[in-house]
């Protein structure tokens, strides 16, 4: 966009605009200005918005609920949001401006990894705490604590947890041998897939037959999915996104893949309307995930009846829980640490057993959450919880 060359106060307006741009407040800021300003940033716009919009609630929720029983060391918490739009540089530019307008010294995110493996270094320049709260692409894990990136922090499972969880399961318990790859094509789909690799030759026999990525935009399979029942493949890992999962579904549904070739991985096939789009594909379908409504925990479930309350009966998905307890965690950290210092709190973070809804949750040495996670198999149209999995990281296998 241009702007006319006599119209500098437009200009100069504008471009103030667009320099906050992005931001809006989650919990109104109170009338005093006893508050402790912390950040999250998530997709608000753009194909993945909808995670980001699942994430904002869930803050917002706990933000609300931490608020009403008196705040934080005598202040009340006031979220500021980030639009990532899911896009790495779009990502930096939010963290950018939030530190240096709104000088957040905490800021969680982001949903997407491609974003949180950008945001790093900028956290790591700033001493700003970065505490990521849905994103699972391993490198995060890697590149924090004894990794380099000391300011970064991560509450969710990693990738390489998930898909050795998933793998295993799946030639195990499953039988399959077979398989094919159908993932999306970002950090967390194609990370999710390097780790499968890695682990597949302790399983005699499995072998990955094709290998195929999805933009998030791309709505037509059909000729990946004739290519997979060619192949003779017994299971697809998918790592991918919520949106997309349905409409693979339908047309494995239309290709005459039901109950032939299973879905193993990860992309909300625990939610209703994943398993209404096509329920013969779906039944069978293996996935570990960081939470499900469905877990009996009574915190867990208080959770998800307040969230519905709160949001005219939305039932709450994997990143509103996450970003709930995130913001919980945070402020835990802050109450051990006795001080709203970022470097305090990253240092009370790095030593907390902080009591979860899922569980107990402490933190490894490359500041990576060692907590509770879910596997389930869709069962006669419901998710079935198969067990719980201990997320803790086997960094010697992971550097091989």
């Amino acid at each position: 966009m241009s702007y006319p060359t006599n119209s500098r106060l437009r200009g100069a307006a504008l471009v103030a605009i667009a320099a906050i741009a992005g931001f809006c407040t989650l919990a109104p800021a109170s009338a005093q200005t006893d508050t402790f300003k912390i950040g999250v940033i998530a997709p608000m716009s753009g194909p993945n918005a909808r995670y980001g919009a699942f994430a904002n609630k869930g803050a917002a929720l706990a933000a609300k609920e931490i608020n009403a029983a008196g705040g934080v060391l005598g202040k009340q918490i006031e979220l500021v949001s980030g639009d990532s739009q899911c896009v790495p540089a779009e990502g930096v530019a939010a963290t950018q401006r939030m530190i240096s307008l709104e000088k957040t010294p905490v800021i969680i995110g982001d949903v997407c990894s491609s974003v949180t493996l950008a945001m790093q270094p900028l956290a790591e320049e700033s001493k700003v705490l970065l505490v990521n709260a849905a994103s699972s692409n391993p490198d995060i894990t890697y590149k924090a604590g004894v990794g380099g990136f000391k300011w970064t922090f991560r509450n969710y499972p990693t990738d390489e947890v998930r898909a050795a969880t998933v793998l295993e399961y799946a030639s195990k318990t499953k039988g399959f041998k077979k398989f094919a790859v159908l993932s999306v094509d970002s950090d967390y789909g194609r990370g999710a897939i390097k780790f499968t690799k890695r682990y597949l030759p302790k399983y005699e026999g499995a072998e990955i037959l094709s290998e195929d990525y999805y933009k998030d935009s791309e709505t037509d399979f059909r000729s990946v999915l004739s290519k997979i029942r060619r192949s003779g493949a017994q299971a697809i890992f998918l790592y991918g996104q919520a949106d997309t999962t349905p409409i693979i579904a339908r047309q494995m549904l239309e290709l005459g893949l039901a109950g032939k070739v299973a879905l193993v991985g990860n992309g909300e096939f625990n939610t209703k309307e994943t398993i209404a789009a096509a329920p013969k594909v779906m039944n069978g379908a293996v996935e570990a995930a960081a939470w499900l409504p469905e877990v009996p925990a009574p915190r867990s479930l208080k959770f998800v009846e307040d969230y519905k309350k709160a949001n005219g009966g939305e039932m709450p998905n994997n990143h509103a829980y996450t970003h709930y307890d995130t913001l919980n965690l945070v402020v835990a950290a802050i109450k051990s640490a006795n001080s709203l210092k970022a470097e305090d709190i990253r240092n009370a973070m790095a030593k907390i057993k902080y009591d979860s809804p899922m569980g107990v949750v402490t933190f490894d040495d490359h500041n990576q959450a060692v907590m509770p996670m879910v596997l389930l198999e869709i069962t006669d149209g419901k998710p079935a919880i198969k067990g719980m999995i201990a997320t803790k990281v086997d960094y010697a296998a992971g550097a091989k």
